[in-house]
Formats: C-alpha cells, sequence, structure tokens
C-alpha cells in the first residue's frame, strides 16, 4: 500500500524538526533500493535515469526518446521496487510531457500500482537553447509539469518539483508542491557522468535565489 500524503509529511517535519537531513535516491534497481533503505533514505525516486545508470548508460538517456519514460518507470518500479519496499514512500518520474497519457487517470493508475507520490522527472527544464524553444511553441513545457504538480496536489498525492530557477519555484508553490527541489543538472564525475557542470559558486547562488 502506498503511503498517504499527510503520513510523509509528517516524517519530513519530524526529520527537520530534530534538524536532520531529508534524503531522497534514485534507483534503478531492487538491489539499489534496498541498499538505500538501509542507508537511511527517507524517499525513493523511481525515475527513467535512475534506470538507465544501472544499465551503465548516463543519465542524459533519459532526456531521449530511446524508450518511453512513464512506461518504463511504470514496469520496473512496479516490478523491482514496489514488491520489496515497504518501509519508505516510492516516488514516480512522471514525464508529465507525454502527449500519450491522459493525465488524471495516469495519476489514478500510479497510486493504484503502489507508487507514494511524483516527481516531474524527466523535465524540460534540463533542455535550454534553440530545442527548448522548439519544444515550448509546441505547448511541451515546463508549465505541464507545474499542472501536473497541481493535478497530484487536488487528488491528495504527495508531490516534488524540481525547479531550475526562481521563476519555476514560484509557480511549482502556487501548484501546492510539498517539496521544492532545486535541480542542478547533470550529474558531474565517475565514468557515466558529465564533464560541463556548475562551478559550486554558481550552484549555491542559484539555490540561494530559489530559496
Amino acid at each position: 500500500m502506498p503511503f498517504e500524503r499527510n503520513q510523509i509529511l509528517k516524517h519530513l517535519r519530524r526529520q527537520i524538526k530534530l534538524n536532520k537531513h531529508i534524503i531522497g535516491v534514485a534507483v534503478g534497481s531492487g538491489i539499489s533500493a534496498r541498499y538505500v533503505v538501509k542507508g537511511g533514505a527517507d524517499l525513493i525516486l523511481v525515475i527513467n535515469a535512475g534506470k538507465y545508470r544501472q544499465m551503465g548508460l548516463s543519465s542524459t538517456a533519459g532526456m531521449l526518446p530511446f524508450e518511453n519514460s512513464n512506461m518504463l518507470v511504470m514496469q520496473f518500479g512496479r516490478k523491482e521496487i514496489i514488491p520489496l519496499i515497504r518501509e519508505v514512500p516510492i516516488i514516480f518520474g512522471l514525464c508529465a510531457t507525454d502527449p500519450t497519457i491522459e493525465l488524471n487517470s495516469f495519476l489514478d493508475e500510479i497510486k493504484d500500482n503502489g507508487f507514494s507520490g511524483i516527481v516531474n522527472f524527466p523535465t524540460v527544464g534540463l533542455i535550454d537553447g534553440l530545442f527548448r524553444e522548439a519544444l515550448e511553441e509546441q505547448g511541451i513545457s515546463f508549465d505541464k509539469e507545474v499542472e501536473a504538480i497541481r493535478t497530484a496536489r487536488q487528488k491528495g498525492i504527495f508531490t516534488i518539483a524540481f525547479v531550475f530557477d526562481k521563476y519555476q519555484a514560484k509557480k511549482m508553490v502556487e501548484a501546492g508542491a510539498d517539496i521544492i527541489c532545486a535541480h542542478l543538472g547533470f550529474t558531474e564525475g565517475g565514468i557515466l557522468g558529465v564533464k560541463k557542470v556548475k562551478s559550486l559558486q554558481a550552484a549555491v547562488e542559484i539555490v540561494n535565489d530559489i530559496f
């Protein structure tokens, strides 16, 4: 059974009151999920990038049409994560801009399959330049992700919002997101990380601006 929104918020507020960290971990397999529970994770994020990393690929693979993201997340989350993990809420990485889903009914399907919440990933927030402009012109926009968070909140589903600047943060707050997570781009380091990332100072400035 999924955790109710109020249960999750009660736990997270207790962590804050005790001056502890809140840790959400993106996983791509059942064994990863088991280890992060042992490590004390508060939330498990089931996102397509986690599965691609488990396959030995970069997170950037999750931004291209190699596979339908929502179906991939539903399949491996329901099969590999949910049957194993009872102690920690499992959050569904929702590609809200997917034109093949009907948002209302798909959110119901997410909850019915045992997920406790959603996060907007993959997100167009990671895309910029002419491609981003073209997507926005076709209605494939960050506002679709805001709409998904708002609709999930209306349904009483726990929500995490990835944001990239203070303007997106404001929209997500107004939509009722339970957590605002300042996203700082692709992962650096290791054999799968990207080479060009924000400096620590630039990251601090972005996060402070959002907060």
